[in-house]
């Protein structure tokens, strides 16, 4: 694949941050349609590595290429509103430069939090303020979204909801996305490809091979890899809590679950 296939590309990126090494010969790409996520322990370098993708960060030495007038969509891993500031839903997403009223309802109603349109910032729950945020970040039509942690602090059935939703926009788009995430339960069978870091790149390819990588199991252990293995299928049904099938057209469980 040529270079211009990609909407972003790394290579061999390092840096350096008071004086000690926090990305090391770093490389990655991602192209178009594709789900990438970024995943390893706290302080491997995701969010550093986020910041040098989004030219926040300028590396010691290796080269960052971004497609031509990329439009990137950010996603904050999280927002910090003081609650005596007065602003409403509403008001926060008309921040974005340019956006209307009615862009506003149509970002909110394709991630299903329109009700919420009129609300204080502040007293959303969880899993509505992380829509909010992922409502502003398609209110810059991008062609690359960056989500930082983007099913932080929501339940789990609502985390199974945002990880359809986000690959769901994907294919309506066809934009890329890049993740990053701890949580490798839910992540890996919501992602395309994977990449292991910890301050260099472990290992990296399709959830199935980088849970089997000797890389990956010295990094998280054997038993969260062999964990993993119940989480590969095929995306075309839905599961309840207790992992059963639920038939789509008649939201009934199928004949071999046990809680049913």
């Amino acid at each position: 694949m040529s270079s211009t296939s990609f909407l972003l590309r790394a290579e061999h990126v390092n840096l350096s941050l008071s004086e000690q090494s926090v990305l090391a010969d770093v490389s990655l790409e991602l192209a178009a349609g594709e789900i990438v996520t970024l995943v390893g322990p706290n302080g491997s370098g995701k969010t550093s590595l986020v910041r040098v993708l989004l030219g926040l960060l300028k590396p010691d030495s290796g080269r960052v290429w971004r497609a031509e007038q990329l439009r990137i969509g950010y996603m904050p891993q999280k927002l910090e509103v003081h609650a005596t500031l007065p602003l409403s839903v509403l008001r926060f997403l008309r921040l974005v430069p340019g956006v209307s009223r009615d862009q506003v309802m149509a970002a909110l109603t394709e991630v299903g939090a329109v009700k919420v349109l009129n609300s204080p910032l502040q007293r959303i729950s969880g899993g509505e303020l992380q829509r909010v945020l992922l409502a502003r970040a398609l209110l810059r039509k991008p062609q690359l979204l960056v989500l930082d942690e983007p099913v932080q602090g929501v339940d789990v059935n609502g985390q199974l909801e945002l990880y359809q939703l986000i690959a769901e926009l994907r294919d309506r788009y066809g934009c890329g996305v890049l993740m990053v995430s701890h949580d490798l339960h839910l992540v890996m069978r919501a992602t395309d490809r994977v990449i292991c870091l910890n301050r260099h790149v472990c290992c990296s390819g399709h959830p199935e091979q980088v849970s089997g990588d000797p890389a990956f199991v010295e990094l998280f252990g054997s038993r969260a890899a062999s964990d993993l293995a119940v989480y590969y299928h095929n995306h075309d049904h839905k599961h309840d809590l207790h992992g059963c099938v639920i038939t789509p057209k008649t939201h009934q469980h199928g004949p071999d679950c046990t809680h049913a």
